[in-house]
């Protein structure tokens, strides 16, 4: 007796073989059962799909459909929930089912043999620990009254949750609370919580550590991040797929971990644009969270002091339309605790070129005097961002990407931040032989260069020299690099701490008592809508790093140095007023018919040539003109991408827009078969791939 069944395998994203293949079986295995299968010459993980396997020999032609090589048995199923998060994903940002769903799969799984595995969950079963006698004690810190008020909404209410807290306000601390009400109610339930990059997976796992590890043993919390190797990402799977791990910390991939018991979600910092995926299956992590809530039974909180103006607008009052709770707590944990005092410089009045204001650089040299610590913030790596000859004004352009590459002196060389190629800074100019070449702008590289000339006779209180650290990609390449040079900030080894946005969010520094933002100005005025947005995020998660300690919290200061003072997000910085700030992008958005107001999706090709790109484009949009009419959708023409080359590259895109989600997903779903269509003609020839972004960041 043989059954067939219908398996996902992971085809290509916009191949013919987008859905469940079939394949014989001597065993009827159920849906969601993991199983080896034949595709091509190659032997793939595969998930059986479907409810019903057909049984009997008849229906069927033996020869066309393969036999399964066979099933990983040992493993539970994933559960229904999981597969219909998988379809909706699938669904919803326009991917083929097994591209999704065996994404979501850690790799090493999908390599393992039947007898690997075994030996793997038998490994996994006697380094697991029983729990039965550990201490129960916990040193959790007594909530504020604002925080005790967002737990008995959150114990009370349904949700979702947006939990819109001033940093430092102790959202963490609700978030530990949660889970460990959770974990004591229900001896089987798990929950998830999500946090926007790797860097800030190592000290939220050090904190529920702490706080879980003597009641639940160190076993009951594992991470899921791109960081972890492919051992390590399997071990974490297993145990979270068992329900021996009862919480999972991870950044955007974690949101597909098998939980079977899931209860609870916490999306931290939930206004990032990180939890977008850019590659790929192009999904946020933030969306699907709130839809595996509701597919899962669980509660979702999504955490921010700055939250997405989507998440804001989705929290206003039910009689206005709004499907979040919001839950406030604008005061820092401290009885004295304050946020730090906003200061604006106007650089039209110090000297041309000047980085650093005369009163901020006294500011910080009265901060390293004190024995306190500064953080200067420019979101711009390396040391310059071009070098430039003034003689026939040649730039270090990328011969291969429509882009300067940088220039970084601690190694000397000129480095593309989009394809990676690299040289050697040349001695003269290449186009003209000038030996007179300089750097124009400034990177993190040549901020620390230059305030160490600055503060170069600042003693410390001990006497000792100023002691300045840079933390940016560059810096924290090697693997333990970054948790090095946080664990030196936070023992006040560092005086002056020089970075990009990567120390800007999340971290928990106690001593820093001042931080500067240097060059804010460039997104004021920039093409993408959402770019204020961000700034205002960016810098008030930034403003948020000072006077985290309520001994210090008095005199902390945020410096921002700007040519354009009176510019209405500076004011609201000032203010430390988010819902003003939000209120006034929302109505200028609601004016121009954007987002969250209306719904886009983009479509990007590649080709080798720019013409190719925009035809394959432009000739999509023609052959759907009367579909988009009837469904009220309107298709922009083909522009250039704003890096329009990449790698040799040329890249355009197509936005699409409309008043109506439902709208837009119907002709999506409806011009995928144009799409497909489009590129066996001849304007499609010489077409790399093409891809659809639903709901993109940046336009």
């Amino acid at each position: 007796m043989a059954f067939q069944l219908s398996v996902l395998v992971p085809t290509p994203a916009h191949s013919q073989l987008s859905g469940p293949l079939s394949y014989r079986s001597p065993s009827p295995w159920g849906p969601g059962q993991l199983v080896r299968a034949p595709l091509g010459k190659r032997e793939v993980l595969g998930v059986v799909w479907d409810d019903a396997p057909v049984e009997g020999d008849d229906g069927y032609d033996k020869d066309k459909i393969r036999p399964l090589s066979g099933a990983l048995e040992g493993l539970a199923p994933l559960t229904p929930g999981w597969r219909q998060l998988v379809s909706f994903a699938a669904s919803y940002y326009q991917r083929s089912l097994g591209e999704v769903a065996l994404a979501a799969l850690p790799p090493q799984l999908r390599d393992l043999s039947p007898v690997q595995l075994q030996r793997r969950i038998k490994r996994h079963a006697k380094d697991t620990p029983s729990a039965a006698a550990r201490d129960t004690a916990t040193n959790a810190p007594d909530l504020s009254p604002e925080q005790q008020t967002v737990m008995a909404q959150i114990r009370t209410q349904a949700g979702p949750f947006l939990l819109f807290g001033a940093t430092g306000s102790g959202k963490t601390e609700v978030y530990l609370r949660c889970v460990q009400e959770l974990l004591d109610a229900d001896p089987q339930a798990q929950a998830l919580v999500m946090v926007p990059e790797i860097n800030l997976t190592p000290q939220l796992e050090q904190r529920f550590t702490e706080r879980f590890a003597p009641q639940y043993g160190a076993d009951c919390l594992v991470s899921m991040h791109s960081g972890m190797t492919n051992p390590q990402r399997l071990k974490s799977w297993l145990a979270a797929h068992s329900g021996a791990a009862r919480i999972v910390l991870g950044t955007r991939m974690a949101v597909f971990a098998s939980m079977p018991q899931l209860k609870l979600i916490v999306v931290d910092e939930e206004h990032d644009p990180s939890y977008k995926q850019q590659e790929g299956a192009r999904y946020s992590a933030r969306d699907l969270a709130v839809y595996r809530a509701r597919l899962d039974g669980a509660k979702v909180i999504l955490g921010s002091a700055t939250p997405s103006l989507e998440s804001w607008y989705h929290s206003r009052p039910a009689e206005e339309g709004g499907r979040y709770q919001r839950l406030h707590m604008p005061s820092r944990i401290g009885e004295h605790s304050a946020l730090p005092l906003v200061r604006r410089v106007d650089m039209n009045h110090q000297p041309k070129h000047a980085v650093f204001s005369t009163p901020l650089l006294l500011a910080i040299q009265e901060r390293v005097q004190r024995g306190e610590q500064c953080m200067v913030f420019l979101n711009r790596r390396g040391y310059a961002p071009v070098l430039h000859c003034s003689d026939c004004e040649w730039k270090s352009e990328c011969p291969h990407c429509s882009a300067f590459r940088v220039f970084h002196k601690v190694d000397r060389t000129l480095r593309c931040h989009h394809c990676g190629f690299t040289e050697r800074v040349p001695h003269h100019c290449p186009a003209c032989g000038n030996a007179d070449i300089r750097p124009m702008g400034r990177g993190t590289e040549r901020l620390e260069e230059h305030l160490a000339e600055l503060l170069a006779h600042t003693r410390r209180p001990d006497g000792e020299p100023v002691r300045i650290a840079r933390i940016d990609a560059d810096t924290t390449r090697l693997k333990g690099a970054l948790e090095n040079q946080l664990a030196q900030v936070h023992a006040q080894e560092i005086d002056v701490l020089v970075g990009t946005q990567m120390i800007a969010k999340g971290h928990d520094f106690r001593h820093i008592t001042l931080v500067a933002a240097v060059n804010p100005d460039s997104a004021l005025f920039s093409s993408d809508f959402r770019a204020p947005e961000r700034l205002f995020s960016l810098l008030m998660q930034a403003a948020g790093r000072a006077g985290r300690d309520a001994d210090i919290s008095a005199r902390s200061e945020m410096w921002v140095q700007t040519f354009h003072p009176t510019h209405p997000l500076f004011a609201s910085l000032k203010q430390h007023d988010y819902p003003a700030f939000a209120e006034q992008q929302l109505q200028e958005r609601e004016q121009a018919g954007l987002p969250p107001m209306s719904f886009q999706a983009l479509v990007r090709a590649e080709a080798r040539t720019q013409e190719v790109a925009q035809g394959f484009l432009n000739l999509a949009r023609l052959c759907a003109t009367d579909q988009a009419q009837e469904m009220g959708v309107t298709v922009y023409a083909a522009v250039p991408m704003s890096v329009q080359r990449i790698a040799n590259v040329e890249r355009a895109q197509m936005l699409i827009e409309s008043a109506s989600r439902v709208h837009l997903q119907r002709f999506l779903q409806h011009w995928h078969a144009v799409l497909q269509a489009t590129r066996q003609q001849p304007e499609g020839k010489g077409l790399i791939r093409w891809a659809v972004d639903v709901d993109p960041l940046a336009i």
